[in-house]
């Protein structure tokens, strides 16, 4: 069994009915932990040892948060930026992430219809999510492709409750599973994702 950390950013949560979904649906799984960043660091000053730790014994990493202006908000941002070290995470001497298993979990507003050459957005949340995926690409870790819950603002409370379940399901896999690629897991995401 793996172990599953999931570092979940979002500066309005108490205004997130997703995202509330989400969290509630993997909170009582065993070898998840969820870490609430804004919660634990309402000033932003992030422990990187702390951190560091908890990356060092998870197998599985997940980025949960809010697709905000196609990146992360901003206390993720920074705890790229501080946590994941020169010499810890990359560069010589940087394999303490090496072969761990890393995904974003986004919500946004737009449905994923509108992620593509066709859509409002017209590039694709793997496009998009790029520097996510390279950042996981230089600290040797393996990216799996994103989770996605669209159109937020005027979901159903039934395609939430869907959605939360096979978020829930996803992570049970990410746990469980003695294989781990992007053709295990297609299931999990949409045709646009």
């Amino acid at each position: 069994m793996r172990k599953v950390l999931v570092l979940f950013a979002h500066p309005k949560f108490e205004h997130s009915e997703a995202n509330l979904a989400l969290v509630l649906a993997i909170s009582n799984l065993e070898n998840v932990e969820v870490r609430d960043l804004y919660e634990l660091y309402p000033e932003f000053n992030i422990s990187i040892q702390a951190e560091q730790e908890a990356l060092f014994e998870a197998d599985v990493i997940i980025w949960q948060h809010p697709f905000y202006w196609y990146s992360c908000p901003p206390l993720m941002k920074q705890w790229i930026d501080i946590v994941l070290e020169f010499g810890w995470a990359y560069g010589p001497g940087g394999v303490y992430l090496k072969n761990k298993y890393i995904l974003n979990a986004i919500t946004s507003g737009g449905t994923a219809e509108t992620y593509g050459p066709d859509g409002k957005n017209r590039f694709t949340l793997r496009e998009l999510l790029q520097p996510f995926e390279q950042t996981a690409k230089l600290c040797h870790m393996n990216y799996l492709p994103v989770f996605h819950v669209g159109g937020t603002h005027q979901i159903s409370a039934e395609k939430l409750k869907s959605s939360a379940d096979k978020y829930r399901d996803l992570v049970i896999q990410l746990r469980d599973s003695v294989l781990l690629d992007e053709a295990s897991l297609q299931h999990f995401y949409s045709k646009n994702d």
